[in-house]
């Protein structure tokens, strides 16, 4: 049964999208709206299922511990990125280095 509820929840999404290319000449906010409306509806259809309850938990879920989340500051956020940028310039120079030292090896081994 379950299946099935997630199977004929797929048909207003399907039938949406196949009338938004029938109807290519109504206007795009008419044929996206229709769209969203069928999403709308094969969700809440969707949510009748045993898997459509445990994902909207999941979510309930992942919101909560989002709002636990202590995010870092303006200045942290910019301090971070120049050190993660600092460290990538000195990184690709000594990888440079390497190659050039491994390229001169090489020349100087083979003639």
């Amino acid at each position: 049964m379950e299946k099935l509820k997630l199977t004929i929840a797929t048909f207003p999404v399907a039938a949406a999208i196949g009338a938004f290319y029938y109807y290519s000449e109504q206007s795009m906010l008419l044929r996206v709206i229709g769209v969203l409306v069928a999403a709308g509806i094969s969700v809440l259809i969707a949510m009748q299922s045993e898997h459509g309850r445990a994902a909207a938990a999941f979510m309930r879920d992942a919101r909560t511990e989002v709002r636990k989340v202590v995010w870092p500051t303006r200045k942290e956020t910019a301090q971070t990125t120049m050190f993660v940028i600092a460290a990538a310039v000195i990184a690709g120079f000594f990888f440079w280095l390497v190659d050039m030292f491994l390229g001169w090896a090489v020349r100087f081994l083979t003639g």
